[in-house]
């Protein structure tokens, strides 16, 4: 099955809480604090792995979670870190915030990854708060929470060159003569209804991908049979071979083809209609195929316009030359440094600011990722741990921020679930 578009839902794990300890040992007495730290959560990880070409495992399994810390033990025994949960997704995935729209990652090559969700820290034990003032802190953080939101994936294939044409031209026959890839083939339109990727081995050492893109036809840059859907994957393509029936078997013009599959390419995305081309005039082997090879060699003499290359995919007629042609077409295209350049480098995704603060009625919001992870880590119920965090709101500006945003001692701040009393 191929599946090229899902939403699913990652959750990392949550950090383990810092344990409160104190030695206790014969012939020690007044034993100094002990509490280990809680583990750090794990990360959900997205890594793009060469041999999948489809999101059929994120289209059953829909929700990934990854393992939380454990809390720390008595005798400065730390938790165990959790473990990540990795999503294995192939070259060629999008990645976005299903609330946001917002791009995250686009992993084009193998081993490629993103850390989508972050993994919570661990809560600090008490051993941790041990000062010269302080010999016997009753006091250690909770596990940070967990990060969890909806993802979209979307796949969009990694083909050196994509086969292009309306249905029935002969595509498919096409890219299983020139490749190991078997696609269904008919003769009515639409016989493919997935993109097929082919290696197309030209020598040893020299091969190429192709895609064949499922035929294309008038208004499929608005959706029209699923064009839209399709055209999407030759959007990483280099070049284009643009096969048109010259026998015009369905009872088509193949110089209107031509001019029409181009206009749907420009109107989808303009860069598309800009990709070095080369146009086959397929089915030479039926006789109705002179004239309409005639009249699509007049309609593009002029030098500007891309070659013509007459074949039979049905003979063989003329394939060879093809496959050398894209070759060398191919090599002649400067590689995109852009791209290349990111190859197995690991991204972070951080998606919320330091903090802000939201008014509603007599409430002040405060949300962002440092401020939530300060109070929720904290005991609230610990006199010595919330007057900690007050130290903490205030070297990190929120105190000041509150006041400027007008909160005055009294007044309640919300963070998530939790309500205190602000105090300047």
């Amino acid at each position: 099955m191929f599946i090229d578009k899902v939403r699913i839902h990652i959750k990392s794990g949550k950090g383990g809480n810092g344990c409160i300890s104190f030695r206790r040992e014969k012939g020690v007495p007044r034993g100094g604090p002990d509490g280990g730290d809680g583990g750090k959560g794990g990360n959900i990880v997205a890594l793009a792995v060469e041999h999948l070409n489809t999101l059929v495992d994120q289209y059953y399994t829909q929700h990934y979670k990854a393992e939380n810390g454990a809390n720390g033990k008595g005798k400065n025994m730390h938790g165990a870190d959790g473990a990540d949960k990795i999503i294995k997704v192939p070259p060629g995935t999008i990645i976005k915030n299903a609330d946001t729209g917002e791009i995250i990652a686009d992993l084009t090559s193998e081993g490629q990854s993103v850390i989508l969700a972050k993994g919570g820290r661990g809560g600090k034990g008490n051993t941790r708060y041990k000062s010269s003032t302080n010999q016997a802190p009753r006091v250690a953080e909770k596990g940070e929470p967990e990060e969890e939101m909806d993802i979209d994936l979307e796949l969009r294939l990694i083909a050196d060159i994509g086969l292009v044409g309306y249905p029935n031209a002969g595509k498919s026959s096409i890219i299983s003569k020139i490749s190991s890839a078997k696609p269904k083939i008919a003769n009515y339109p639409f016989t493919t209804l997935s993109p097929v990727l082919g290696v197309v081995r030209v020598d040893d050492e020299k091969s190429f991908v192709v895609a064949d893109i499922p035929g294309l036809i008038e208004g499929a840059h608005e959706g029209i049979g699923l064009g839209d859907e399709f055209l999407k994957h030759i959007t990483r393509t280099k070049a284009l071979i643009h096969v048109i029936d010259v026998a015009s078997v369905d009872g088509r013009d193949p110089v209107s083809d031509y001019e029409k599959i181009n206009e749907e390419l420009y109107l989808y995305d303009e860069k598309l209609a800009e990709l070095p081309q080369i146009v086959v005039a397929n089915k030479i082997d039926l006789p109705q195929a002179i004239n309409g090879l005639k009249n699509l060699q007049n309609h593009l003499s002029h030098e500007d316009n891309p070659p013509i290359m007459p074949i039979s995919a049905l003979t063989g007629e003329g394939l060879s030359e093809l496959v050398y042609a894209s070759y060398e077409l191919l090599e002649s295209i400067p590689i995109n440094e852009e791209n290349e350049q990111y190859q197995g480098e690991i991204i972070e995704y951080n998606y919320e600011p330091v903090f802000e603060i939201e008014k509603v009625g007599s409430k002040f919001i405060l949300s962002g990722k440092p401020v939530r992870r300060a109070v929720l880590m904290t005991d609230m119920e610990n006199d010595m741990a919330v007057a900690m965090l007050h130290n903490k709101l205030k070297n990190m500006g929120v105190i000041n921020a509150l006041s400027k945003a007008g909160a005055k001692d009294g007044d309640i701040i919300v963070v998530d679930d939790i309500e205190f009393i602000f105090r300047k």
